[in-house]
């Protein structure tokens, strides 16, 4: 069993390093609220563009909204302006934000094409200028995450590593993958272990963390300083605090009860409606309705239905529908 340590971000000390990616359009605060009322080192917010933080757009202050239960938290900004980069970050670090992770990492097309996340791996000279204008603004600390490069020729996640550290980041976060896989194959952890060798700061592993195993595997091939758990936690937002308690104890917790889940999924429900309107909110609680029933018996038809389903009224009888037969199965 891997025995994991406190990491010291700047001023902070994150007991666990056992951290919640920023997923966008997953993450958002009803869904890290959950996951920290669990447990979880630390959380990152959804991935927020710097422009729209400046201009402080609806959806931008949606994303960068979190609950004090989340405190210290991270904010993700996204970007190709090294001016608006520093400005975006010195808005949300007055605003409370305890740290400012950079976007490195986004493959997204959108993303990309717009030269920020992980395009940025192919302009080692614009993200410098970003990283710089970012550290310089804030007195707060700085991270950073990143791919391994943007493809195989180009696996230069430790160069740029060890040039982030110089300009005073405090953490690296490594999706094992190159942009071009962009969720394909699996990710390298090995290969984290070149931006381990590279500086002294911590650094994280992520890609393909998604059970204990997983996360001890993980650990064992990058020799990382912890873990970041993204799609590993759909449906399952006590799952970073299992991982928490594994390494803290070697002992494994167990999933919650069906009763328990039924009544994180109705609270998560009504948390989204609460967050987005209702409208938005029963259009975005889908996916998690889809994450949290997949695999229980009939969870196919289930989803089918309630996806056609827009009064929340009537979704939330037919999440009580569901699950109730469940109980009593596993009462049986």
């Amino acid at each position: 069993m891997t025995n994991l340590a406190p990491i010291s971000v700047g001023p902070l000390t994150i007991d666990m390093p056992v951290i919640l990616a920023p997923m966008t359009g997953v993450t958002d605060r009803p869904f890290r609220r959950l996951v920290r009322r669990y447990g979880s080192g630390l959380n990152v917010t959804e991935m927020i563009a710097s422009q729209a933080a400046i201009r402080e757009t609806r959806q931008s202050i949606q994303k960068a909204a979190w609950d004090p239960i989340e405190d210290p938290v991270s904010m993700q900004l996204v970007g190709c302006d090294p001016e608006s980069m520093g400005e975006a970050a010195k808005l949300n670090a007055q605003r409370g934000a305890a740290i400012i992770d950079i976007n490195f990492g986004c493959p997204v097309r959108k993303v990309v094409n717009g030269y920020a996340g992980s395009a940025l791996m192919r302009e080692i000279p614009l993200a410098t200028k970003l990283m710089e204008a970012t550290v310089k603004a804030v007195d707060v600390p700085v991270t950073v995450k990143m791919r391994t490069g943007w493809d195989d020729r180009s696996r230069n996640a430790p160069e740029l590593a060890k040039i982030a550290e110089d300009l005073g980041v405090k953490m690296i976060t490594v999706h094992g993958r190159t942009r071009c896989q962009m969720y394909k194959g699996h990710a390298d952890w090995e290969f984290v272990s070149e931006v381990r060798k590279a500086v002294s700061i911590p650094v994280i592993v992520n890609g393909d963390v998604c059970s204990i195993e997983d996360a001890e595997e993980a650990l064992r091939q990058s020799g990382a300083d912890g873990v970041m758990v993204g799609r590993g936690a759909y449906g399952k937002p006590w799952l970073l605090s299992q991982m928490m308690h594994w390494f803290a104890t070697g002992e494994r917790r167990p999933d919650p009860s069906l009763d328990e889940q039924y009544r994180v999924i109705d609270a998560h429900y009504r948390d989204m409606l609460d967050h987005y309107g209702v409208d938005v909110g029963v259009k975005v609680a889908r996916k998690h309705i889809g994450w949290y029933t997949k695999g229980l018996p009939g969870s196919a038809e289930f989803r089918n239905r309630a996806n056609q389903e827009d009064d929340p009224e009537q979704v939330l009888q037919m999440l009580a529908d569901f699950f109730g037969p469940a109980f009593e199965r596993a009462a049986a």
